[in-house]
């Protein structure tokens, strides 16, 4: 990308502000890592479901920016964040004594919030990426569009979960 961009500052920006909002949600919330590992749970599977499902079904395009996004893809990782969180929820006891959390009606729509986050923040990124005529962000990770791509959409997903427990909790 261009340092001459408009869009640069504003990026920056974004991605100190997503950083803080992980470093917030991790250190300084009350209750632990519980709800950094929950959002990283969500942003994970959201992608695993998307390309999982968006492979086996395939199905029309989801938006032009990302040309391999598909509907089912989309449904696809809903279904699995939704599946995964509940089970993390069911056997949270294991990873720490004395925890109990109930995946109840607050939490499904916390968890498609959260995927939503995810899922734009994905297309956000292979927007700017097209812009700048980027198709890989690195090669640390062959085959995977680079580290960037394991990561944009909780670059949107923690300053989302972020804006719900400064309003909710």
């Amino acid at each position: 990308m261009s340092k001459k961009k408009n869009y640069y500052l504003l990026g920056v920006i974004f991605i100190f502000f997503s950083f803080y909002c992980a470093y917030f949600i991790r250190y300084e919330m009350v209750g632990d890592y519980i709800q950094f590992l929950t959002v990283l749970l969500i942003c994970i599977s959201t992608d695993i479901g998307g390309y999982i499902f968006g492979k086996l079904f395939k199905g029309p395009k989801l938006t032009k920016i990302s040309p391999n996004k598909t509907y089912s893809g989309m449904i696809g990782g809903y279904i699995v964040s939704i599946i995964f969180t509940s089970f993390f929820f069911k056997y949270l006891y294991l990873l720490k004594e004395n925890t109990s959390a109930i995946f109840d009606l607050n939490v499904f729509f916390i968890v498609l919030i959260i995927s939503s986050a995810s899922q734009i923040g994905d297309i956000f990124v292979s927007y700017f990426k097209r812009l700048s005529k980027i198709k890989d962000t690195g090669k640390i990770i062959p085959g995977h569009g680079g580290v960037l791509d394991r990561i944009d959409g909780m670059i949107f997903a923690f300053p989302v979960s972020f804006i719900i427990v400064k309003l909710f909790y």
